[in-house]
């Protein structure tokens, strides 16, 4: 599915989802190089990269996603395993040639190393970076994780949200969970309605913003 004006696009190529668990992974300009680079393993410089962004960004996904298409190695969190099975890893992946993705929440060059040898290999290593979310990436995300979830939206909530939220991946996920907690309390789906009070009364929208029309055209 190609890309129309400013619209997300779920990965094609077998990338839709990650598994029985996953939603779809929604690629926008905020992720768009690090799933490129990715998806060709072929032209990377060392057999290794860096996966660096925000909790909640989609960055264990895309993980999965490229340990299920590359059979490649990935290691979710660079502070979960010792420092010398990080440094094995990487010189098993330059001579086996299977590619090694390394997921962390900054790039190695802030992370506290004790091995020498390992910090000047990482240095030469690709640092793909997730940014926080667009307006575009933001609106499709909620709408993804209400589907995934079979919650009914009406048309316009999450167009409704995105202007008058903080951007993150976080305050996506904590949205979605509270207006799910609120139409199963209310036995219904989201509506425009339910998702002012909602948000509202848990603080989750700036009421400052209450008036503020949607900015960005996505289709």
């Amino acid at each position: 599915m190609r890309r129309a004006g400013n619209r997300q696009i779920a990965l094609p190529l077998d990338w839709s989802a990650g598994g029985e668990n996953d939603g779809p992974l929604i690629v926008g300009t905020s992720n768009a190089d690090a799933v490129r680079y990715l998806r060709h393993v072929s032209t990377w410089p060392v057999r290794t990269a860096v996966l660096t962004g925000p909790r909640g960004s989609g960055r264990s996904l895309m993980g999965r996603l490229f340990a299920r298409e590359t059979g490649g190695r990935v290691i979710d969190g660079h502070d979960s395993v010792p420092e010398e099975e990080i440094f094995h890893a990487w010189n098993a992946a330059q001579v086996s040639g299977v590619p090694l993705l390394i997921v962390a929440d900054a790039p190695p060059a802030d992370w506290h190393m004790v091995l020498p040898d390992l910090a000047s290999r990482l240095r030469a290593v690709p640092v793909l970076s997730i940014g926080d979310p667009d307006d575009c990436l933001a609106r499709d995300l909620i709408e993804a994780l209400f589907a995934q979830r079979g919650v009914a939206l009406a048309p316009g909530v999450a167009s409704y949200i995105v202007p008058r939220m903080e951007r993150s991946y976080v305050m996506i996920h904590r949205i979605v969970a509270a207006l799910d907690a609120a139409s199963l309390e209310k036995g219904g789906g989201i509506s425009i309605r339910l998702t002012r009070e909602t948000l509202l009364s848990q603080g989750l929208i700036d009421p400052d913003l209450l008036e503020r029309q949607e900015e960005q055209a996505c289709r």
